[in-house]
This record gives structure tokens, sequence and C-alpha cells, in this order.
């Protein structure tokens, strides 16, 4: 009985399915990766209009970060530059792993400090950020194992 119902099933189409399932896979990073590129230049072009960068990087300093000023300067400039290039698909693996480590360090210097929420049961904690980092993550490892299972190059060139 078993035999015959494998028999009567339609043959699979893997190249069709294979080939839906990568196109729907392509647009849903797409849309990831341009919300998680909005999502972080909101963060450096609110620290750049509200004249944030010096205060960030007095705050690094007292944490202890060596050069906090210029790592503030060189975070925001990161958020808004990168960001742009991110969206488009350029340098998509080291923005994403850059921004981790962005989001990463900051988890280990404050927000994991005053705990898990952001608000509601807790103010400035790790949530955001580790949902942050890990959609970064998740963005990074697509974009760098997607093109090789199909046998081409990505076209951020990473």
């Amino acid at each position: 009985m078993k035999r015959l119902l494998e028999l009567a099933r339609p043959a699979p189409r893997p190249w069709r399915v294979e080939s839906d399932a990568t196109a729907r896979d392509h647009h849903l990073f797409v849309l990831l990766r341009c919300v998680l590129a909005g999502l972080i230049a909101a963060h450096g072009w609110a620290r750049w209009a509200a004249q944030g960068v010096d205060p960030f990087g007095q705050w690094l300093t007292q944490q202890g970060v060596p050069a906090g000023w210029a790592l503030a300067w060189a975070v925001t400039a990161l958020e808004i530059a990168g960001t742009p290039l991110l969206a488009l698909g350029f340098g998509t693996v080291p923005l994403a792993l850059a921004f981790a480590a962005v989001y990463a360090t900051g988890v280990a210097l404050l927000h994991a400090k005053v705990g898990w929420f952001v608000v509601g049961l807790g103010r400035n904690g790790a949530e955001y950020s580790v949902l942050l980092i890990t959609a970064l993550l998740l963005v990074a490892a697509h974009h760098r194992a997607a093109p090789r299972a199909e046998g081409r190059r990505p076209p951020d060139g990473t």
C-alpha cells in the first residue's frame, strides 16, 4: 500500500519549488535588510541631529573605552553612511557584522546591566539590541550562504 501511495503522488519538481523558495527568501531578506537599515540609520541621524555624539563619546570614555569621542563619531558615521549601503546590498556581510558588534558592545556596556525590557517593566534593557543583533546575524548568514548554494557570487561581492 505504501508503494502504491508513492506511485500515486506526483513527482516532485525540486527545481520549481527551490526556485520559488529561493526567490521568496531573497525578497524577504531584502525587506529585513531594508528595515534594519532604517532602524539603524535612525540611531545615527537622531544622535547627530540632537548633538548627542560628543556626550556619547564622553560616556564611552567614562566607561573606560579608549578614544571614546573618536569611537562615538565612528559609530555614528557607520550608522549614517553604512545603512544606505546595507539597504542596497553592498557590503552586506561586513556591515551586518560590524553593526552586530556595535550593538553587542552596547549590551555589554549598558543594556545588560539595566535589565531585559526596553520599556514597561524596565528601561534601556537589552531586548531591542538582542533582536537587532539576531536579525543582523541572520542577514549576514543568509547573504554569505545563499549565493554559494546557488553557485553564484552575491551582488555585494562578499
